[in-house]
């Protein structure tokens, strides 16, 4: 009787097991069916400020009116806007349920143009081509030195042979630090990347900016912000060429200022009087010693 009473206990326990599994199966089949069934598209709502309007950026998605909002590919929506839409930098896709999909969007920002096959490509801070067109579009564009577009398409990022890689690595890395400080929409007449380990660029139409490429450039960029700052403050309009090296905290004045040896871009010297700090490069007691620069943090 007892063995009998112990495998009527087991019985029982398997059957309430297959009867707990068996539920949770079902109940997750309903919620699914129910997703699969109810949710599905009926608004369409893009949020962001772009040249490109909402009906465009609907139609780049692929996303119509009654598709299941649980059965969207978000990753295939996000390439194709990007693909189809290229004056658009990030976006995020989200549901509002019970019927809502939302299309969030941030504008590319133009930093610089490139020369390639007698084309003219422009680029935004991410090194990714936005545009094509002809020498026009170089007119108040920072015009990019130094580099070899490989095989460039509208929509993707800027390619350049193996050999090149590590300067287009530390160019995105400077423009990332530019537009982190609200700095990039500064950058004019060009970016020089002919030197092995530095970089020249163009700043407010009249400063030349010198540093190493290869370097910090969260640190480097707030350098450059505190030594404007202190020269403006001493001398109000700040030209010439700012040099800014690997170590220490001055930067560099010189009166004359650097510019490359290209058509792309023409001379400016730099005016005379009050407005500039005539520094000698090198010369003690002549630089800007701005504030030590702050140690990075984590995030940078």
């Amino acid at each position: 009787m007892a063995a009998r009473k112990r495998r009527t206990r087991r019985r029982r326990g398997r059957f309430s097991i297959l009867y707990k599994l068996l539920s949770v199966l079902l109940i997750a089949a309903a919620i699914l069916t129910g997703c699969i069934v109810f949710f599905r598209v009926d608004q369409i709502v893009v949020s962001g400020e772009t040249r490109y309007t909402d009906e465009q950026i609907v139609a780049a998605a692929g996303v119509e009116q009654g598709e299941n909002l649980f059965r969207l590919n978000k990753f295939d929506m996000v390439r194709q806007i990007r693909s189809k839409l290229p004056y658009i930098d990030t976006i995020a896709i989200s549901r509002k349920l019970p019927d809502t999909l939302v299309i969030t969007v941030t504008p590319s920002t133009p930093a610089a143009v490139i020369q390639s096959g007698g084309k003219w490509w422009m680029l935004d801070t991410g090194c990714k081509i936005l545009e094509q067109g002809d020498s026009t579009l170089a007119q108040g564009r920072a015009v990019l030195t130094g580099l070899t577009p490989l095989s460039p398409a509208v929509g993707s990022g800027l390619a350049v042979e193996e050999g090149e890689q590590k300067k287009l690595d530390g160019l995105e890395k400077l423009l990332s630090a530019l537009t982190e400080r609200g700095m990039v929409d500064k950058l004019t007449d060009f970016i020089d990347l002919t030197a092995e380990n530095e970089v020249r660029f163009g700043y407010n139409g009249i400063l030349t900016v010198e540093m190493p490429l290869f370097d910090d450039f969260q640190a480097q960029t707030w350098r450059l912000q505190r030594a404007l700052e202190e020269l403006e403050a001493r001398n109000g309009t700040v030209a010439g060429t700012l040099h800014l090296p690997s170590e220490g905290n001055e930067a560099w004045l010189m009166a004359d200022r650097w510019m490359p040896d290209s058509s792309a871009a023409s001379a400016a010297p730099a005016p005379e009087g009050d407005g500039t700090a005539e520094t000698g490069a090198g010369t003690e007691g002549d630089g800007v010693s701005p504030t030590p620069s702050p140690t990075p943090s984590p995030e940078q």
